[in-house]
């Protein structure tokens, strides 16, 4: 799914105009990339939670030289799944066909 069938999707289950549900879409994606900039969290109770890890600077080795390589520190995104998001795909897996079966 997309994010233009996330807005259709939010519209149809909501009963809200196209428009409408784009905006809130938007307004969610906005708010919880602004609390990580903050470096604040995100926990949507049921769904999971959004934190900032941060990585510390290390060694590389380029793969196509082998040469070593410096990479910087950073600050990364994560997402976690809350034990109910977890729950919910499992009992949909059954029905799942892998990458194999296509």
């Amino acid at each position: 799914m997309n994010k233009k069938e996330l807005i259709a999707k939010v519209a149809e289950r909501g009963s809200l105009e196209v428009r409408q549900a784009e905006q809130a879409v938007n307004a969610l994606i906005d708010s919880v990339a602004d609390a990580l900039q903050r470096g604040e969290s995100v926990a949507l109770m049921g769904f999971g939670a959004f934190s900032i890890r941060h990585r510390a600077a290390r060694t590389g080795r380029n793969p196509v030289t082998g040469q070593a390589i410096a990479i910087a520190a950073r600050s990364v995104p994560v997402f976690k799944a809350a034990t109910a998001l977890n729950d919910k795909v499992a009992a949909g897996a059954g029905s799942l066909r892998s990458d194999a079966d296509r």
